[in-house]
């Protein structure tokens, strides 16, 4: 027997015992590839308890903190998401990439020790290609999500304030504001690709050197006379043994990748978890429940303010209250008066310890308040503020945040002392109607309403009203006012207002002025005080009381039998959009690569190096064919000549693979990063184009919207990047590999391509099964969002109602149930991933020789992002798809040349879609002639803003048409309209932006001399002065860093630099005292005067504001009763008549 044939019997009874090995593995495999079960389901617990930690811990956090703090990284659900990704399935095969390495190691070194050395030290090289991959990763991850998180405050910020930003056209300037955002992303994403190709190339080179090597020195060793010690069989054995575990790294790199964006994603998490150890200590009393001690708190005894000095974190430099000494008096009534800016709200911070004192003490029956148990402290205190907030939840549990064991009755009751019974009743859920996002399904007197019935059922010893009735007309503010009497009567009240008829009654009154008191005493030594500023501010109050809307003694009570004007009860999974959709028939992957069309030429080198990637595979087979051949060459020269031929080829190949997968990885990386930009910016747009309809629905919250642009985009990302690369290097070597195998043995190729249907079949029944549960999934984490973005948005109420604790069960409760159904996904999941672990070793015995199938394997661990990206991006095409019914984005439709600014209500009949029988507006009829200044009053619910949002185009009537100058607004270009229009709400919005970039909020190229010259007129301009950065100065989120007067008078300045044609006021001035109030309206009656054509619609309570109009129009029951001047209305002794007399009386 020649020792050629010697040679091959020997591969050949070596290969069928590895052939036994493999048939033992495939029946282990399916025993014990559930690792991905274990895993999975360890990794669902992390992700769950995560949740409960961070949301815990930023309900612990100080309102001080959060001001200032980096909150908005935490917004999106995706960042925990990506945790989820680094330590579940993923980390297992990490796990036994590591110890198939070290197992393989030792087999090796016990078959021959010097060998397997030579080959092992080729380790740390492989080591440090993956360590600086992990380590730039991480850090382009975190620098990426910094930025996706200011992305996400965006969108949030946009589309909870949506009215206001489409109102002023601010679309566009938002659209640049995210896109900026997400550019700076680009960067990241494509280091991150390059990365990665360098590390799969790098350890794919590392593989051919171990070839190489092993076969150089393998050939040496034999040739030294030492054949017997190290036969040819334990040569393969060994290369094999170390090659594949090493080479693995490459297999399992984007699992790798996953593990370094999880640790990247979740490190700020960790830190905000951790930084609750430099926070106050007794905001974690808040999660304690201590009824004993609760029992030993008393704090029924007078308040002393000594001393107090106090500043914002926000802005140190600003004083806010200068040596503040007050006491309000156990079971009596102090008030607090001033004008904007004087610290009366921040006195109330103080007490509930939102802050702390910069120096001073805060006093209860002698006992410092830093010393009392906080949770307790708080729930002891009822407060109602100016702006009035709830959750989205129903009517019921919002009263009853107030006290978590409150009975129903006690609800009930609570609701008829703050006469809000009637209308809730009304309501087709009643106590069960859900109320929106910060309450929008109800008007701003019925929020002010449920507000206060959550304060009452408190049953507080300490209770603070803080503008309390702001918001009411005068009936349901008497009726209030009468409950809050009663509630107050033996309890110590501090009451802020800027009406000094709500103070008249105070057992004492304390006038404060830039932080200090400047006067005290009850209302008639005051009033007694020559030149007092107590008295100046009364004098300008005198001719300020407030109409009686619904006076008249024939009339009936307006929530008895008014339709609502909000779609507070729409049936949001009952609307059909089918007829609202356009349908595209082409596979969403199709769609997807056509949005790609710009970058075709990098797809196309992409996909170029791909292919040559693939031929660098099939290069090794062959190389690695001769190589082996060679050992049967006859003479040691000629063997050593064609081995070290062969093992030189290697290399360069190695070499090539690499700069191919560089080039790959970059370029589609590059295409990703820009079709997820594009992604992004179009699904925004396309949200900001829908009818405001289509945000009340739940499912299209603030939160819930930032939640699917961050995790949907990535998602997309996530396979348009890296993980595309992969798939097309997987199909390029397998396409490859069935075209060699078909050309030396069509037989056996045949056969084996029916195991690889079994494997597609698997992965499709794999992708579209996670499909599924992905989108059931992010519904239920979509409102996990939400209610996480309220949360931290609404933080202050949270911790004045000392609920941390119910909103953390309510957040744990969403994670809890995605967790549980995620459940059979994770069996499921597993079983196929055994199943397909545990076969494919024997397949792969006979088939890697003759072409690439193992290449699929990567395709099937790919299959979970395969199915979320597939998810989301059918969720962003539905998007597109849809048609709204008012269409904000439009630029179709005529513009009027020369606008007048008459407008005409004609026959106008409105419903909201939920109640199509109940009419908010019942043939509406009216005209405004250019000029002219109407006035709007009327009860709660009786129409007035609905006029203005018909006329902002927020909604749609039923019958009849709204028109401007005799054209149909419908026929007006939606935008041009708006821009006519200059809106002012009663509850002012700003945006995290300068003082500046607000009041220009939605035009361009605007002076500063403009700006402050509206600022000005609002009697602001002095205040931003004074501002540590003038009109540079952020206001905050939601302008958290001004008070309530200061927002309003900036939103007024805002729409004064738009000079509208079309001034439209709804309660402009309510939140202003009375001297600047006064300044405000004089300077909103000289924007009257300046341009004697514009138009005004005014919608107010007070008579100060309407008493001057053109006309005044009485609206009930959705109809005009009664019009005309302030003179004939008073002559006619009808509906407006009654109303004053009866407010006189």
């Amino acid at each position: 027997m020649s020792e050629n044939q010697s040679l091959t019997q020997k591969v050949e009874y070596k290969l069928i015992n590895d052939t036994n090995k493999k048939r033992r593995q495939s029946s282990i495999g399916i025993l014990f590839d559930w690792r991905g079960w274990f895993t999975s389901r360890e990794c669902d617990e992390k992700y769950e308890k995560l949740h409960d930690d961070n949301d815990k811990t930023k309900a612990e956090s100080a309102v001080g903190y959060l001001q200032l703090a980096r909150y908005c990284l935490l917004l999106h659900v995706s960042n925990i998401d990506n945790l989820s990704k680094g330590i579940g399935f993923e980390s297992s095969m990490l796990i036994m990439t590591v110890f198939a390495t070290i197992f393989s190691a030792i087999y090796a070194l016990i078959v021959n020790w010097q060998l397997s050395l030579v080959i092992l030290a080729t380790v740390p090289f492989t080591m440090v290609g993956a360590y600086g991959f992990s380590k730039l990763t991480a850090i382009e991850t975190k620098k990426q999500l910094d930025v996706y998180a200011q992305a996400g405050a965006v969108v949030q910020e946009v589309f909870s304030s949506l009215r206001t930003v489409l109102s002023l056209n601010g679309e566009k300037f938002e659209e640049k504001r995210y896109v900026s955002k997400l550019r700076a992303t680009r960067w990241n994403s494509i280091r991150k690709g390059a990365a990665f190709g360098l590390l799969a190339g790098w350890v794919y080179l590392i593989g051919y050197v171990i070839y190489s090597i092993g076969f150089a020195f393998g050939s040496y060793l034999m040739n030294r006379g030492e054949y017997d010690s190290i036969p040819f069989h334990d040569i393969i054995v060994i290369i094999v043994v170390l090659v594949r575990p090493i080479t693995n790294v490459a297999f399992v790199s984007p699992f790798f990748q996953l593990l370094e964006e999880a640790r990247g994603a979740v490190a700020p998490v960790f830190q905000l978890i951790d930084e609750d150890e430099n926070m106050d200590l007794n905001e974690i009393q808040t999660f304690q429940d201590s009824t004993t001690s609760e029992v030993a708190l008393n704090i029924e005894g007078d308040i002393q303010f000594d001393n107090i000095n106090f500043a914002y974190p926000a802005r140190p430099n600003v004083p806010v209250l200068n040596n503040l000494t007050l006491t309000a008096r156990v079971g009596e009534t102090t008030a607090l008066v001033g004008s904007n800016g004087s610290g009366k709200s921040t006195v109330v911070s103080l007490l509930l310890r939102f802050y702390e004192p910069t120096s001073g003490s805060i006093k209860i029956r002698d006992q410092s308040i830093a010393d009392c148990n906080l949770k307790q402290l708080r729930k002891k205190i009822g407060v109602v503020s100016q702006e009035p907030i709830l959750f989205a939840t129903t009517i019921y549990e919002n009263i009853r945040f107030g006290r978590e064991n409150a009975t129903r009755v006690e609800i009930v009751d609570a609701a008829q002392q703050a006469n809000a019974h009637d209308f809730i009743m009304q309501l087709p859920n009643k106590y069960e109607t859900i109320v929106g996002e910060r309450g929008v399904q109800l008007s701003g007197g019925e929020k002010q309403r449920v507000a206060l019935a959550r304060a009452l059922v408190k049953q507080p010893v300490i209770v603070v009203l803080d503008e309390a009735t702001s918001a009411l007309d005068n009936k349901n503010e008497k009726i209030v006012q009468e409950a809050l009497d009663r509630t107050c009567k033996g309890r110590t009240t501090i009451v802020i207002a800027h009406r000094l008829a709500a103070v008249k009654n105070a057992h004492r009154i304390y006038v404060l002025d830039k932080g200090s008191v400047i006067e005290q005493g009850t209302h008639e030594t005051l009033m007694a005080q020559e030149g007092s500023h107590y008295r100046e501010l009364m004098r300008v109050q005198h001719t300020e009381d407030d109409i009686d809307e619904t006076s008249d003694p024939t009339h009936m009570d307006e929530d008895a039998k008014q339709p609502l004007e909000r779609s507070r009860y729409y049936s949001y999974y009952e609307i059909d959009d089918k007829d609202q959709m356009t349908t595209s028939r082409r596979p969403v992957f199709i769609r997807l690569l056509s949005m790609n069309r710009p970058e075709w030429v990098i797809i196309l080198i992409g996909c170029l190096a791909c292919l040559f990637g693939g031929l660098c595979q099939l290069v090794q087979v062959f190389l690695l064919t001769d190589s082996l051949n060679a050992f049967g060459e006859c003479t040691y020269q000629k063997r050593t000549h064609t081995i070290n031929k062969y093992s030189l080829l290697l290399i360069l190949t190695g070499i090539f693979n690499l700069i191919f997968r560089f080039i790959q990885y970059t370029a589609l990386a590059t295409s990703g990063s820009k079709l997820t930009e594009r992604i992004c910016a179009k699904a925004f747009t396309h949200f900001l184009s829908q009818e405001m309809a289509f945000f009340d629905r739940p499912e299209n919250s603030s939160g819930a919207i930032c939640n699917r642009l961050s995790s949907d985009a990535l998602a997309v990302q996530h396979m348009a990047g890296t993980r595309l690369g992969i798939i097309c290097e997987s199909l390029a070597t397998f396409g490859i590999g069935i075209f060699v195998g078909y050309f030396y043995s069509w037989e056996l190729t045949t056969v084996l391509l029916l195991f690889v249907l079994i494997f597609f079949g698997l992965a499709l029944f794999q992708i579209n099964w996670q499909s599924r549960l992905n989108q059931r999934s992010d519904q239920i984490l979509g409102l996990a969002s939400s209610l996480a973005v309220e949360i931290i948005h609404n933080m202050r109420i949270v911790k004045q109602l000392a609920n941390e604790k119910e909103f953390l069960h309510r957040f744990s409760d969403f994670i809890t149930k995605e967790f549980k159904a995620r459940r059979n996904d994770i069996i499921i999941s597993s079983f196929i991933y055994s199943v397909y672990w545990g076969t494919a070793p024997l397949i792969l015995m006979f088939a890697y020789s003759i072409f690439g199938l193992e290449s699929l394997r990567c395709i099937m661990t790919l299959t979970r992002q395969m199915s979320e990206s597939l998810t989301a991006a059918r969720s962003f095409f539905n998007l597109l798809d849809r048609i709204p019914t008012i269409d904000n984005r439009s630029t179709d439709c005529k513009q009027l040349a020369d606008l007048q600014g008459e407008i005409s209500f004609e026959q106008v009949k409105f419903a909201y879609v939920s109640r199509p029988k109940k009419c908010v507006l019942n043939k509406f009829q009216l005209t405004i002639k250019p000029g002219q200044r109407v006035a709007l009053i009327g009860s709660s619910g009786s129409g007035k803003s609905t006029v203005i949002q018909l006329l902002e185009r927020f909604y749609e009537p039923i019958k009849g048409h709204v028109s401007l100058d005799g054209v149909d607004i419908r026929q007006l270009n939606i935008q041009w309209l708006r821009s006519r229009l200059g809106l002012v709400s009663q509850e002012p919005v700003l945006f995290n932006l300068t003082v500046a970039e607000n009041i220009a909020y939605g035009l361009e190229n605007i002076l500063i001399e403009d700006i402050i010259d509206a600022a000005t007129k609002a009697n602001i301009h002095h205040f931003i002065e004074q501002l540590p950065q003038g009109y540079d100065t952020k206001v905050g989120m939601k302008g958290s860093h001004l008070s309530g007067g200061e927002k309003q008078r900036i939103a007024i300045a805002r729409v004064l630099l738009r000079r509208p044609k079309i001034l439209l006021l709804d309660e402009a001035t309510s939140a202003m005292d009375a001297h600047n109030e006064q300044i405000v309206q004089d300077a909103l009656e000289k924007a009257q005067t300046d341009d004697p054509t514009r138009t005004s619609l005014i919608i107010a309570h007070r008579l100060s504001t309407i008493r001057s109009c053109d006309v005044i129009c009485v609206l009930d029951h959705g109809i005009v009763v009664e019009s005309g001047n302030h003179t004939d209305l008073m002559e006619r002794r009808g509906f407006y008549y009654n109303m004053l007399v009866h407010n006189s009386t």
